[in-house]
């Protein structure tokens, strides 16, 4: 199955191709590949026994680089030849992946204006917005 949201059927197209309903967008949107690969850096940040350790510079790097990762991965997956690029779908993507990031915390608990319900509610509104975006491309 590739990443790249369908949104055009034809006739003569074979029956493996279908159209992605509201669910298909929004796990397609995910990019669940950076997530897991964030969740693993933070825990291993965290780990970092040495009382001097920037921790928190380095996991706003580490931000920094996810987004970019994010946007250059999802252009990767959903590279189709002869179709153009996937722009919405990388916006989106890396829009998921900052919320994802900011509702799990780290490193905007940082913070002092940052409250981890401000992060549960901005997941929640974003997975249920984004699923209502089909990409023009």
């Amino acid at each position: 199955m590739s990443r790249r949201i369908v949104t055009t059927q034809y006739q003569a197209a074979s029956d493996e191709v279908r159209i992605d309903n509201y669910f298909d967008r929004i796990i397609k949107y995910i990019p669940a590949d950076v997530i897991g690969a964030w969740i693993a850096t933070v825990g291993i940040v965290s780990s970092f026994a040495a009382s001097d350790t920037p921790k928190e510079t380095i996991l706003w790097v580490a931000f920094a680089v996810g987004i970019i990762f994010t946007a250059m991965w999802t252009w990767k997956q959903t590279t189709v030849q002869g179709k153009p690029v996937a722009v919405t779908q990388i916006i989106i993507s890396i829009g998921a992946f900052i919320v994802l990031v900011f509702a799990l915390g780290e490193p905007f608990a940082g913070l002092s204006w940052y409250d981890p319900g401000y992060g549960s509610l901005s997941l929640i509104f974003y997975a249920l917005f984004v699923g209502m975006i089909t990409p023009n491309e």
